[in-house]
């Protein structure tokens, strides 16, 4: 077989047709999904420059965060030491009502040497 200028190539109508479809169709395609991962890209692009705009701090932003912290903290101490104070209360109303007891037992105790005329 010898190819040159003059060679004929005899294809049917409806061959050739698909064949242009065909490449048309993967041009398309091919566009398509460069467009698509061009579209991602400047998205992410955009997302992550916007992410480290937001995540610059200036220094009165620290300061403001450093403080709610520590107020964070003071306010957990304080609330321990209310919870501690809450058990203490309960513990000095018991001691107390004991005392009482004890102080109405004594006196009741004198009451009965008194009446039994021993002075001493």
């Amino acid at each position: 077989m010898k190819i040159s200028e003059n060679t004929s190539v005899s294809m049917p109508m409806k061959n050739m047709v698909g064949t242009v479809i065909a490449v048309a169709m993967g041009v398309f395609a091919y566009t398509e999904v460069t467009s698509r991962l061009t579209s991602l890209e400047t998205s992410r692009e955009l997302f992550q420059a916007d992410l480290l705009k937001k995540s610059e701090q200036k220094p009165t932003d620290q300061e403001q965060f450093m403080l709610i912290e520590d107020i964070y903290k003071t306010v957990e101490k304080l609330e321990k030491t209310q919870e501690q104070n809450m058990t203490n209360k309960v513990n000095i109303q018991f001691l107390r009502d004991q005392l009482e007891k004890n102080l109405a037992d004594v006196e009741n105790l004198k009451d009965k040497v008194r009446a039994n005329g021993n002075g001493h």
